[in-house]
């Protein structure tokens, strides 16, 4: 990888296939893990992940109750260690709130420890509790991702940095360490529908990352197309598109819809009464199993929803994000197993076939 537009390129030319976490705390026969028992499992789930041919494994950045995702590139080199070939991700990195000289070190160095496993989606945070807990002011939001992001990608594509901002002490010929593959690792930028951070991942030449949590995928085409003009627009090569999404695979719809709901209808009746979303019930649920931005099923349902979505938002990647407050281990571990095995390899074919039947 060389040049400035290798920047975030995919490594694998076929579609990928990854797993999300939120270091959300499972329970194991009725019992909550505690925080260190919940770390520790994401280690195994990622052993699993690579153990059944998933290509990534990224892990976000909260901070509240219940999510250990909190110290991401340490979480990311632990999962190096335990794994040889997975591709170790983010999902999202806030960059708002961090610093991108210590980022960047952060991610060298997870880099050469995986022997250039690494990748990082950046975003500027959909929960905000970074910005208070660092003493970074709210109003601040866009300013300080766009000064960010700039002095990141300078620190990834340049190999001695001279900036200056408002943001952070400014830099004079500064060259980082451990330094990073030329052209830097993998870097994409997640939005979860402002049309302007779709321009800016292509003013920047970055791949796009779309979080779609509700509502039907389809609706991110409109997106997907601002993408793609815009990058005509800046003269940037064709980038990888992908999708974030949340569910569960089992070996039967039943099971996997059962499932899901008994653990997603206390996150969404919690996340509604805070952000003042719709209050779920069983037919809204349902719909979005359906049609909508739940992948809940069994694998050859969940393999043709992939593939209907993969089709119209001319996706290259598709990420489940996998845990959720609370999900028994044994249901985690069969969702990562099924997506591998039985899911992955029915996606490509369908893919490869060209057709897929509702």
């Amino acid at each position: 990888m060389s040049g400035t537009m290798s920047v975030g390129r995919s490594e694998h030319p076929r579609f990928e296939l990854g797993l999300n976490s939120f270091g959300e705390v499972a329970t194991d026969g009725g019992r909550v893990l505690d925080d260190a028992e919940t770390v520790r499992l994401l280690v195994e789930e990622a052993r699993l992940a690579e153990a059944v041919g998933l290509d990534v494994f990224s892990v976000g950045e909260h901070y509240r109750e219940g999510h250990n995702d909190s110290a991401t590139p340490v979480l990311l080199a632990a999962i190096a260690t335990a794994t040889r070939r997975i591709g170790l991700g983010t999902s999202v990195t806030v960059l708002s709130t961090n610093d991108p000289v210590r980022l960047y070190q952060e991610f060298s160095t997870l880099d050469a420890v995986s022997g250039g496993r690494a990748r990082i989606v950046l975003g500027r945070a959909s929960a905000t509790e970074s910005f208070a807990l660092f003493g970074y002011d709210l109003a601040d939001y866009e300013r300080l991702f766009e000064e960010k992001l700039d002095l990141f990608l300078r620190l990834e594509r340049e190999e001695r940095v001279t900036w200056s901002g408002t943001v952070r002490p400014p830099l004079t010929g500064q060259r980082l360490h451990p330094r990073m593959r030329p052209g830097g690792i993998p870097t994409w930028i997640g939005v979860g529908g402002s049309p302007d951070s779709v321009v800016r991942a292509a003013r920047h030449g970055l791949p796009l990352m779309m979080a779609v949590i509700g509502g039907r995928p389809q609706r991110f085409a409109r997106n997907v197309q601002l993408y793609l003009t815009a990058l005509q627009r800046f003269g940037r090569p064709a980038l990888p598109i992908g999708q974030h999404s949340l569910g569960l695979v089992a070996d039967t719809d039943e099971e996997a819809v059962e499932t899901w709901w008994r653990y997603w209808q206390p996150v969404v009746a919690d996340l509604a009464a805070e952000r003042g979303f719709y209050a779920p019930d069983r037919e809204r649920y349902e719909a979005e199993v359906e049609d909508g931005a739940l992948f809940v099923g069994s694998p050859e349902t969940v393999a043709r929803k992939i593939v209907r979505v993969a089709r119209d938002l001319r996706l290259s990647r598709f990420d489940l994000k996998y845990d959720i407050m609370h999900l028994p281990r044994d249901a985690r571990a069969r969702t990562i197993e099924l997506l591998g095995r039985e899911v992955a390899p029915r996606v490509r074919e369908l893919l490869a076939a060209g057709t897929v039947h509702a």
